[in-house]
């Protein structure tokens, strides 16, 4: 099987696996004998060891249990009494955390509209305003940048779900303008279970936690650390990263040409990330044909229990009836060269069968999607 589905979580690196295994013998972080005393500096040196990675100190990373946490920690602490606005193109982490929040349009690019936001923010001064770095199912990047100077200029606070660009497409997230910033281990190569949320100094130092318990994490978030797992990411952050736009470009213009629409193209994208809709095949046909020709891509995100519907992310770029035509393809770090054209045959193949009988879509069909 050839795993096409980075994006729900990256193959497991080497190092994360060792740097796991060696953290599992260890005692309790907390501790204060001599075994939990080297524990602790496991811990510890995970953290600084993010922290020159993240570009922040490490004194302000708080470890959760994943990224669905940090996002929601995020909102607890920086949203309260606040007005908050989201991208309409938001993982459900956010959209759940935050149930009331206002949503943000965005452009048909799947880019959040400037003019929309600087309006949003005039109306509700002093928002939270939540914006992912890179989107999930499509890998459109947005202008944190420009975010974080609309925010600053508003009194408004940013967070950034950074868990699909932190390592792929790094940048200072605190520098570009954040409060805070989420991340997760195993999109990186790391083991499940270990995320983190990353502050500004100012809001590190006063952040109210979700999760009491017995004063961990500088009582920001209770709870014993899944010190296997924050040692796996600490270590999957410090590989290096793949080179996958020219294996994600090939398998596009291969795609095109049979009548595919690559979805987000206009917009800056994430490099390992491509989403194809091909109108009038519906995205499971094409998942479990993909599937059985021995291709492990997705339809949309993997956290819908395994469901495969309508993506709302499609559906706010306007998509209306590709939003359940599209497929996912996100390049692991450890693709090969010779998967390319593989896939390629296999996505022919499919084609060939499910339109046995009638036209492939045409350049008209394509422009009218």
């Amino acid at each position: 099987m050839i795993y096409f589905d980075a994006n729900a979580t990256e193959p497991l690196r080497d190092p994360a696996r060792d740097a796991a295994v060696a953290a599992m013998a260890a005692a309790n972080p907390s501790s204060i004998h001599q075994p939990g005393r080297q524990a602790r500096r496991i811990l510890e040196d995970a953290r600084e060891s993010l922290g020159v990675k993240l570009r922040a100190r490490p004194q302000d990373i708080v470890f959760t249990s994943g990224a669905t946490e940090a996002n929601a920690l995020a909102i607890h602490a920086l949203g309260q009494d606040r007005p908050i606005l989201i991208g309409a193109t938001e993982h459900d982490a956010i959209r759940a955390a935050a149930p009331g929040a206002i949503p943000l349009p965005v452009l048909s690019s799947g880019l959040i509209d400037p003019a929309m936001l600087a309006a949003a923010l005039q109306t509700h001064p002093g928002a939270l305003v939540c914006l992912m770095a890179a989107n999930n199912e499509t890998g459109v990047l947005h202008d944190i940048a420009a975010a974080g100077r609309l925010c600053a200029e508003a009194g408004a606070l940013l967070h950034v779900d950074a868990v699909q660009a932190a390592f792929r497409a790094p940048r200072d997230w605190l520098a570009l303008g954040a409060a805070a910033f989420a991340i997760s281990g195993h999109k990186a190569g790391g083991p499940m279970g270990a995320g983190a949320l990353v502050l500004a100094p100012h809001h590190a130092e006063k952040l109210a936690p979700l999760i009491k318990g017995g004063g961990q994490e500088l009582g920001r978030r209770g709870g014993t650390p899944p010190l296997p797992a924050i040692a796996g990411m600490a270590a999957a952050f410090n590989a290096g990263s793949a080179e996958l736009a020219a294996y994600r470009d090939e398998i596009a213009a291969f795609c095109e040409v049979r009548g595919a629409i690559v979805i987000g193209k206009a917009a800056p994208r994430l490099p390992n990330t491509l989403c194809l809709a091909y109108p009038g095949l519906r995205a499971d046909t094409q998942l479990i044909a993909l599937d059985i020709a021995g291709f492990a891509v997705s339809a949309g995100s993997a956290c819908s229990s395994g469901k495969v519907a309508q993506s709302h992310v499609l559906l706010a770029m306007g998509l209306g009836e590709l939003a359940g035509q599209a497929i996912r393809i996100s390049l692991p770090w450890n693709t090969e060269a010779s998967h390319i054209p593989a896939f390629n045959a296999a996505y022919a193949a499919m084609l060939a069968r499910a339109l046995h009988g009638r036209a492939p879509a045409t350049t008209e069909t394509r422009k009218s999607a």
